[in-house]
Formats: structure tokens, C-alpha cells, sequence
């Protein structure tokens, strides 16, 4: 299951065709990065690199220049190195960039100073993602330096630099069949690897148990990495929205909050549950994650094509401050709550954001001004939450420490909208009977 060569190239001419004539697009690979004394960070590609092309190698440059005589689609990459390919492993080349990849012209990375100026001469408009990467950037504006100093030769610099994101970003945001097919997969992974964590999970535990139980469902289903680094908070921990400890002891009576998902084919899966440690909720912990799951089943009935993004935020929101009232962690006017926004003690962030190639995936939220109406292909988290700080001596005892998200990927579909990743339980009920059965069966 991957994505097909005729997809690249159907992709590169999607935006070939929105680029002004007479132009030329650039995109450089992501760079290795380090971790420690002589060994690096697990490679992974610049996701527009490899949303055009495939091609996985750090160290090259993807150039598209709509109609271009021998070719639209160049790429600069590593050459081929016996030496280097016993250590680091085997590298495509020039001539594999071409055979494998589908390149139309291919240059070892090391002569794109001499090549790529000439590709640049002459055109009228560069597009670029400029700021991205600091020392890419510079090499660039040398080649077009290189250009302008031979303008008494007649040599003709490009007049215009136009943001590459603007147009390649859009294009992201829909998804085809495909691209759902890798993001379904990845979320029945998923799925599959919260439900492990539950089963596992009992007092005593070590956070970093369950996020390895949940690592080994990951990559015995061939999802070798996952999508971002996973949260695992048991307790107090679970109030912290990027917590990425894991090395406490799960105790019992403490809620445990995970936040994972896998990469599958550099497509990401994004899951969060929050469950009982000891397989059962307490009356404030269901109170409260009661609300929280009326809440995105709110929101996400109002995910359609038509309705704007903001929309699930907005009734999220609503739910979740109607419940506060309810249970007495606010007092006051619902109406009045929300304009002042005091849910935000409790309920700081958004209820959700793109995905795709990246977990936060690109593609503008306003357009004008005006919040983007949602079309079939985009794909959202949807994922409200509740999280009362230990220390909040403004809500009773009971309540402190509680931090509850649930949180499902969901692609806007003809008619509404598909949950991708339904395949782990999030009703209390069901929660707890799949750890009652996993107790017994110890």
C-alpha cells in the first residue's frame, strides 16, 4: 500500500498548472539532523519534497519548471558512492532518481551550483518557500547574486519571488483515495495500539511501559515510527498538554491520558483516550468525561462540507461550558462564560487541527479573513478536552488533577464525514469492560 509514481506525477502537474508561466519551483530535502556525537535523528523526508516526488534520500533539490524542453521535473541528488553506501546504506543516484523515481533530468547534488543558476536564468518568477530554511535560503539568493552579476552580459534574473506554500499547501489539504487509504490504515493501527495500552494497563504500571506497548503495536504492523513524540500522563500528568515524560508510576484511581499515533507511510494517525488506571472511572471522572465525549460527538456532527472550520471549535466549546456550569466548576451565564472566555481555564486549546503528511498539517484555516468552509479530502482532529490544574483552589478537591482529551481523526466526506479511527472504544461502559476482560484473562 503506497502511493503510485503516476500519483507524484499527477501531483507535480497539479501544480505545475497553477504556477505563472515562465517559472520555476524549488524544494529542498530535509537535513539530516544530529542527535549526538557521531550519530543523527532517523531520516525523515521534508513532507513537500515527498508529497511531489517520493524520493526519500536527504541531500537533494527537486526543481519544477513547467514546460521546459527536456523536461519539467529535475532533481539534484547524492551521487552513487560504493564507499559510502557499505556505511550509510544504498543510494538511488542521478540515474535511479530518473528510473526509479520518475525525474526527467537528474544532477548529482554536488554540480547544482554550476546547473541551477542556468535553470534560474531567465525566469520570470521563483517560487519558494522562503524562512524555512535559513542556510537554503542563502544558497538561493546566491544563485540569483550569480545572475545579476552577469547582467551587462545579458543575463536576466528572475523579477519575482512567490511563497511555494501558498499554492503546494492547498493542493495537500485534499486528500485523494489514496492518501485516505495510508491515513485509514494508519488510524486502525492506532486504534489497535490504544486498545493494547488499555488491556496492559494497571497500578504500578510505569508511563513508559504503556507507551511501549504501544511502540510495539506500531511497528509489528509496519509502522516503524510514530507520528510524534507520545504523551503518556497518568494523573496530574494528563493536566499537561505536550507531556512527554513518561516516567512516572501509573497509581490507582488516577486517570491515564494517552496521546499517540503512528506514521504509515509518512502519513500520520493522531488518537487520544484517557481511561481509568484501575479499569474503572470514579463518579467525578465520568462526570467530567462525560461532557468531553458529548462534546466531540458534537463537534464532529458538524463536520460537512459547507460548514465552516470554526464551527466544531464553536460547539465544542458550547458543551463543555454548559458542563462546567452543571457541574459547578463555573458559575454564571453560559452565554456570558463563553464571550469572556473563562472555559479557557479549563479548556485552553482548539478542538482540533489538519492532518496529513504532517500531524499538524499544513493548509490555511482563513481564506480572506473568513474561516475556510470545509470540502471533501481534508482531514481534522477533533479532540476536546477538560483539564483541572492540581493547584486550581477555586473548584472543589474532587475535581483537582483531572485532565481529560478524546480525540479521533475524521475526513470530511460527500455527505458528511468518516472517523477514521473508531476502532478503540471511547464509551466509559466499553473502556471499562475491555480492561475487566483483560483483568481476568492476567
Amino acid at each position: 500500500m503506497k502511493i503510485t509514481r503516476q500519483e507524484f506525477a499527477r501531483r507535480r502537474k497539479a501544480l505545475m498548472e497553477v504556477m505563472e508561466p515562465n517559472s520555476i519551483a524549488i524544494v529542498p530535502s530535509a537535513p539530516e539532523r544530529q542527535r549526538s556525537r557521531d550519530t543523527e535523528y532517523p531520516y525523515r523526508q521534508d513532507s513537500d519534497l515527498h508529497y511531489l516526488s517520493g524520493f526519500p534520500e536527504p541531500g537533494a533539490v527537486l526543481a519544477l519548471i513547467p514546460g521546459r524542453e527536456h523536461g519539467e521535473f529535475v532533481l539534484f541528488c547524492r551521487d552513487r558512492d560504493p564507499d559510502r553506501e557499505i556505511w550509510d546504506g544504498y543510494r538511488a543516484g542521478p540515474e535511479g532518481a530518473c528510473r526509479d523515481y520518475g525525474a526527467d533530468d537528474a544532477f548529482p547534488i554536488d554540480d547544482i551550483d554550476d546547473i541551477l543558476p542556468g535553470l534560474l536564468e531567465g525566469r520570470e518568477r521563483v517560487y519558494y518557500a522562503m524562512g524555512k530554511d535559513r542556510e537554503f535560503d542563502r544558497q538561493v539568493m546566491d544563485w540569483v547574486n550569480s545572475i545579476r552579476a552577469k547582467v551587462r552580459s545579458g543575463a536576466t534574473p528572475p523579477g519575482e519571488f512567490l511563497d511555494l506554500n501558498h499554492f503546494l499547501h492547498d493542493l495537500r489539504l485534499i486528500k485523494s483515495a489514496a492518501e485516505l487509504r495510508l491515513m485509514r490504515h494508519a488510524g486502525e493501527i492506532s486504534a489497535r495500539a490504544h486498545s493494547r495500552a488499555m488491556r496492559y494497563c494497571q497500578p504500578g504500571v510505569m508511563e513508559y511501559q504503556l507507551e511501549a506497548e504501544i511502540l510495539h503495536e506500531f511497528a509489528m504492523a509496519g509502522a516503524r515510527f510514530p507520528a510524534y513524540s507520545s504523551i503518556v500522563g497518568g494523573g496530574k500528568n494528563g493536566c499537561i498538554l505536550h507531556y512527554i515524560e513518561n516516567s512516572a508510576a501509573l497509581k490507582n484511581g488516577d486517570l491515564v491520558l494517552i496521546d499517540a499515533g503512528c506514521e504509515y507511510e509518512t502519513y500520520a494517525a493522531d488518537i487520544t483516550r484517557t481511561f481509568p488506571v484501575n479499569g474503572t472511572f470514579s463518579a467525578e471522572q465520568r462526570a467530567l468525561y462525560e461532557w468531553v465525549l458529548k462534546a466531540q460527538r458534537a463537534a464532529i456532527a458538524e463536520i460537512r462540507p459547507g460548514n465552516h472550520w470554526n464551527r466544531p471549535h464553536e460547539v465544542s466549546v458550547q458543551v463543555l461550558t454548559e458542563g462546567l456550569v452543571e457541574l459547578g466548576l463555573l458559575q454564571g451565564e453560559v452565554d456570558e462564560l463563553i464571550a469572556n472566555e473563562a472555559y479557557r481555564e479549563f479548556y485552553m486549546h482548539r478542538v482540533g487541527h489538519w492532518l496529513g503528511l504532517d500531524v499538524h498539517d499544513v493548509g490555511d484555516y482563513k481564506i480572506d479573513g473568513q474561516w475556510r468552509l470545509l470540502e471533501p479530502g481534508m482531514v481534522m482532529t477533533v479532540e476536546p478536552g477538560l483539564y483541572v490544574a492540581p493547584d486550581n483552589e477555586r473548584v472543589a478537591r474532587k475535581w483537582r488533577g483531572i485532565g481529560i482529551r478524546i480525540e479521533d481523526d475524521v475526513v470530511v466526506t460527500k455527505e458528511g464525514c468518516e472517523v477514521l479511527t473508531d476502532g478503540v472504544p471511547k464509551e466509559p461502559d466499553d473502556i471499562e469492560a475491555l480492561m475487566a476482560d483483560a483483568s481476568r484473562s492476567r
